[in-house]
């Protein structure tokens, strides 16, 4: 049974910083692109990081510089570091295994006064 659970999300004030966590069981975790997505009310899910199996990186152009996407192979997790966050970080963020197109459930962050 394949299982991606985020957690992590929650209001912060703008400039602060977050720390998203998925976790995944049900598949061989350590061999495979793992992606950080997110998705704000009116516009359409966009991928913000991911990363492949053997560390590679990428992101989208907003966030480089800001955020960095990780993972601990020996826990099956996969983290997003969120530094300097802006109002327009706002949104549900969703965890993905790339290869297989299974999501998590999202986990809401919110970037506000």
């Amino acid at each position: 049974q394949v299982q991606l659970v985020e957690s992590g999300g929650g209001l912060v004030q703008p400039g602060g910083s977050l720390r998203l966590s998925c976790a995944a069981s049900g598949f061989g975790f350590r061999i495979y692109t793992m992606g950080w997505y997110r998705q704000a009310p009116g516009k359409q899910r966009e991928l913000v990081a991911a990363i492949t199996g053997g560390g590679s990186t990428n992101y989208a152009d907003s966030v480089k510089g800001r955020f960095t996407i990780s993972r601990d192979n020996a826990k099956n997790t996969v983290y997003l570091q969120m530094n300097s966050l802006k109002p327009e970080d706002t949104a549900v963020y969703y965890c993905r295994w790339e290869n297989r197109d299974y999501w998590g459930q999202g986990t809401q962050v919110t970037v506000s006064l």
